[in-house]
């Protein structure tokens, strides 16, 4: 099954806020997250509400009213939006339109649940090691945690997920150039690569009420687990 991938921004749709007092509002809005629904209105991903609208103008998706359930185009959900007592922090306004941001679509065609691998980089192993070293069992602060390579790399260790976890800068120092068993320390746990969860990792402050409907409360609890 193919990767699921969001097309690129039409060129033609521009988002102009008619007025300089809507240059932020507009800006803060086209960045908010909406959740994206396969085919068979499963939960595959989140995107941004710039993206969301992309999809609908180009008719890959639909936008969903979450208390109805209905779905509609751009035009249609932009007479929607017109017919609604409209909030000014939840509107996008461009040159020929003005509608209320969507919280959810639906892709039209697309019925696969989406791949996607968690790229090895710092930010993503103090997320998966929940900012906690990993032989005495600390939270001293990003600040005060290192990486540390379980067999070193003076010794042909490589920087991979299942050989590197977080350390703090004691544990770090206490191990030196050595193997956890050379050094006598235990790893609290064995580090492997963590599956990627589609929306596992979406902040809480971006999660929307509407989602609700679409998601389990199990499910918004999963993290990114080794």
């Amino acid at each position: 099954m193919a990767a699921f991938s969001l097309p690129s921004a039409p060129s033609r749709l521009s988002f102009r806020p008619p007025t300089p007092n809507t240059v932020m509002t507009t800006a803060i809005v086209l960045d908010r997250a909406a959740l994206v629904l396969n085919r068979r209105w499963m939960p595959i991903r989140t995107t941004t509400v710039r993206e969301a609208i992309c999809l609908v103008a180009k008719g890959a998706a639909r936008v969903i009213e979450p208390d109805t359930f209905e779905t509609f185009d751009l035009r249609t959900w932009a007479d929607v939006s017109r017919a609604k007592a409209l909030a000014a922090d939840g509107v996008v306004r461009s040159v020929s339109l003005s509608i209320e941001a969507p919280e959810v679509v639906v892709l039209t065609t697309y019925e696969g649940i989406g791949r996607a691998t968690v790229v090895f980089s710092r930010r993503n192993l103090f997320k998966r090691d929940r900012f906690t070293c990993q032989y005495c069992g600390s939270q001293p602060g990003p600040a005060e945690l290192t990486v540390d390579h379980v067999l070193p790399k003076s010794r042909g260790g490589a920087s991979s997920w299942e050989n590197c976890v977080l350390a703090c800068v004691e544990c770090n120092a206490r191990k030196a150039n050595r193997t956890p068993t050379e050094a006598r320390m235990t790893l609290r746990k064995q580090p492997r690569k963590p599956s990627w969860k589609a929306l596992a990792a979406v902040p809480a402050r971006v999660r929307r009420e509407s989602w609700e409907k679409f998601l389990s409360r199990a499910y918004w609890e999963i993290e990114l687990e080794p």
